[in-house]
């Protein structure tokens, strides 16, 4: 059992780890959540493009790479070679800088062969994202992005036992109806962790072709944006299959670092973000 900080008669205690990681974050305005219910929906593609849309207009961002097992926030942002300092004085981790000015924490960086399979049970990838959220070196950030991993499970409940000054949840979708039913799933989690949800992106919605630039709905299309109103969540915005999107992530380079439609897609959801934040 952890040990209670002693505290003045009166005052509820604080659990010690609880304590370390509310004062490692402390210089922390924001935290926004990025999750799903469910796999290859494009969650880290999402998480990475907020995060460098944010750095892009001047604000001070950090991203958590929470997918203990798999680590990929790294490699979509051109940093899966990078090894983080350690500040012997502090005790803490630095972490590494991305070209347009990220800065990242994740497995990925303590990795000594990057082919290894973490295979780690519960606790050791809660500890491993509590080690991530109070011995990090953040500084002064404006904005603290998390990428959790799909799903319900040990590491989104471990963030949200741990951080309660989170901001909110933005729950990441595709069109289709089968991955509809695990957006409700999500926002279930959420609500029962005591979190906000943010809000609601449909990923892979529609393709138009670059060729004809004809509209094409490979995966259905406008179905996170019906669940936002059935469920009374704010739609944050629909962003489209873009043949772009995969050859830059391979480069490490977020589709937001290249002029087009996508780029003026995902700064509309900063905007809506921002705004639905203010409230």
């Amino acid at each position: 059992m952890n040990e209670k900080v002693k505290m003045p008669t009166g005052v509820p205690s604080i659990d010690p780890l609880k304590a370390k990681i509310m004062a490692a974050l402390k210089d922390i305005d924001h935290v926004f959540v990025v999750a799903s219910g469910k796999g290859g929906v494009g969650k880290t593609t999402v998480a990475i493009n907020i995060a460098t849309a944010l750095a892009k207009r001047g604000f001070s961002v950090g991203i958590l790479d929470a997918d203990i097992t798999g680590p990929n926030v790294p490699k979509m942002l051109g940093l899966e070679n990078e090894h983080p300092d350690f500040d012997s004085e502090q005790k803490k981790i630095i972490p590494i800088e991305s070209t347009f000015g990220v800065k990242v924490i994740s497995m990925e960086f303590l990795l000594e062969n990057k082919a290894d399979a973490v295979i780690w049970r519960g606790p050791l990838k809660m500890g491993a994202i509590n080690q991530f959220l109070g011995d990090v070196k953040w500084g002064h950030l404006d904005y603290l992005i998390i990428d959790l991993p799909p799903g319900t499970s040990d590491e989104p409940l471990s963030v949200a036992q741990m951080i309660p000054k989170a901001d909110g949840v933005i729950i990441v979708t595709t069109p289709q109806e089968v991955a509809l039913l695990d957006v409700i799933k999500s926002i279930s989690f959420v609500e029962k962790v005591g979190m906000k949800v943010l809000g609601i992106i449909e990923n892979m919605s529609g393709f138009v072709c670059p060729h004809c630039n004809q509209e094409v709905n490979i995966f259905s299309k406008d179905g996170g944006k019906k669940a936002a109103e059935e469920l009374k969540i704010p739609f944050l915005g629909a962003i489209p299959l873009d043949p772009k999107i995969v050859p830059l992530a391979d480069e490490g380079k977020p589709i937001v670092a290249v002029e087009g439609k996508s780029r003026e897609i995902f700064e509309k959801i900063i905007d809506n973000l921002l705004e639905l934040n203010k409230h």
